[in-house]
């Protein structure tokens, strides 16, 4: 086989094959190191895909909502300001202005997928003596479930939205003594009053939502907050969801309304991710440190244990450059066969772990995600680590004398 090779691949080989137990410690620490990156690596992509898909399957990417209403001072017929106290008013439920014209052109865009209308407001669920504050959120269920995967949360009953039915949530459902086909009297500040049917009840898992949350026809929010044709939301999702802040302030800008997207309302979620992602680089980062002071101590102790070797390899006409390649070609074999390792090493104890630790209710901690692309650069950077370890070790080995090296 050797004989296929390059020199300094069959030189570099035969001394990593004469000193096999530092080799073996050597690319044992490699695998080490590169089976922690895989490891860390994968699951905070697990974590970081679980966090964004429960997030965006709970609410709208971008939603659209009427501007706030300001206060103006009056003035006099010679511009004297009449009043000195201007206080902000009351925010009132209010719809979009033309919102049919905004949502046609939002249906225009071709970074917009999804369109749904929606009408929000708060109410008075009554059953017998017991009574709760609700959010009703009235939508069409062939759009908007598009948007939020209510169904998915979906834990008793069916989705079914008609005239006289909603959606509650579990807490609510609770709190209220009410199940499955059971009638609960709605009521609004503004007067709007209906007895509606529970068809489903749903678990976010979180209970503030589950307390409050309750879905219904869209005809039937607009009736019971005096809001006939009128939409106080239009919910949306991109093509793109990283776009979504840039794409809602070119919104904003163009519609005379105010657009929130998922990022600016889930700061503090990427404040945390930003976190876990500055750990994860900093421990790969002291990982690829230690890997590469390992490989530069091994291959120093090479290079003083084979001057003679180098000495007579110098002497029957190698040059620097070859005695240099040498030493590089054994720390990338030494940076490679590390990586190659260490990825099934960290695949494997990913997915043991995936198995076996499981939340309470047996569902999974996080999704299992193993990219192609992790193994690749995790191989690349052991190897390029291991080259770079090895220059300053090649570069002694390419100096050395050959007489004084066979003296020696």
């Amino acid at each position: 086989m050797n004989r296929w090779l390059p020199f300094e691949w069959t030189a570099a080989l035969r001394f990593l094959a004469d000193g096999r137990m530092q080799t073996v410690f050597i690319v044992g620490g490699v695998t080490i190191g590169v089976a922690v990156i895989v490891f860390m690596s994968a699951m905070l992509a697990g974590l970081q895909a679980n966090f964004i898909r429960r997030v965006l399957t709970s609410q709208p990417q971008i939603q659209l909502l009427p501007r706030e209403e300001v206060a103006r001072p009056l003035r006099g017929a010679d511009g004297v300001i009449e009043g000195a106290v201007v206080q902000r008013p009351t925010q009132r439920i209010l719809a979009i202005d033309q919102w049919q014209a905004i949502a046609a052109a939002m249906r225009a865009r071709p970074d917009v997928t999804v369109v749904a209308p929606t009408v929000t407001g708060s109410a008075l669920a009554v059953r017998g003596d017991a009574s709760r504050s609700i959010s009703i959120v009235g939508m069409d269920p062939a759009q908007y479930f598009r948007i939020v995967r209510v169904p998915d949360y979906l834990v008793a009953g069916e989705a079914r939205v008609g005239t006289d039915d909603i959606l509650v949530g579990a807490e609510l459902a609770r709190n209220l003594g009410a199940g499955i086909a059971d009638k609960i009297n709605v009521t609004t500040a503004r007067g709007g009053q209906r007895i509606l049917t529970i068809t489903g009840i749903v678990d976010f898992g979180n209970k503030g939502a589950n307390e409050r949350n309750t879905y219904v026809a869209l005809r039937t929010a607009q009736s019971l907050l005096d809001l006939i044709g009128g939409a106080t939301t239009i919910d949306l999702t991109v093509a793109d969801i990283y776009a979504a802040d840039a794409i809602a302030r070119e919104i904003a800008a163009v519609a005379p309304v105010k657009a929130d997207s998922w990022i600016s309302t889930n700061a503090q979620f990427f404040t945390a991710v930003r976190a876990q992602q500055t750990s994860n680089t900093l421990i790969r980062l002291f990982v690829g440190l230690s890997v590469a002071f390992g490989i530069a101590a091994v291959l120093v102790v090479s290079v003083i244990q084979r001057s003679k070797d180098i000495g007579i390899l110098r002497a029957m006409g190698a040059s620097r450059a070859r005695i240099l390649r040498i030493f590089l070609v054994q720390g990338g074999v030494l940076g490679f066969a590390g990586s190659a390792l260490g990825s099934a090493l960290g695949a494997g104890a990913l997915v043991v772990w995936h198995r076996w630790f499981r939340q309470v209710d047996g569902s999974e901690l996080f999704p299992l995600v193993l990219e192609p692309s992790l193994f690749a650069a995790s191989a690349a950077l052991a190897t390029l680590t291991g080259v770079l370890a090895a220059l300053a070790p090649a570069v002694r080995a390419a100096s050395i004398d050959p007489v004084d090296a066979i003296r020696g």
